[in-house]
């Protein structure tokens, strides 16, 4: 089945806590804009480091890669790029 996005915005990104926690991150991304930390379009993301994201106190951030940032996020299972251990190019098992 495919992802509905207009049903997940509907259930859970329309809440009001959820908007709230959005704005905060957006919040975040442009502060972290104007003061240079990051630039409009680049593939990094603001990390907020105890998962909070309605804390942007400037210890609590910290700029890291999409992938990265992503795969730390607090209340994700962890998968196959949490605990795969990466082979040498070229090396058989």
């Amino acid at each position: 089945m495919a992802r509905s996005y207009k049903l997940e915005n509907k259930r859970f990104g329309s809440k009001p806590q959820q908007k709230k926690n959005r704005a905060a991150r957006n919040t975040a991304r442009r502060r972290a804009i104007k003061s240079g930390l990051v630039k409009k379009g680049s593939k990094m993301d603001i990390h907020h480091k105890d998962g909070n994201p309605r804390n942007n106190a400037k210890s609590n951030l910290s700029v890291v890669s999409r992938g990265s940032n992503r795969n730390k996020s607090p209340g994700r299972p962890m998968g196959k790029k949490d605990t795969a251990q990466r082979r040498p190019r070229g090396s058989k098992v």
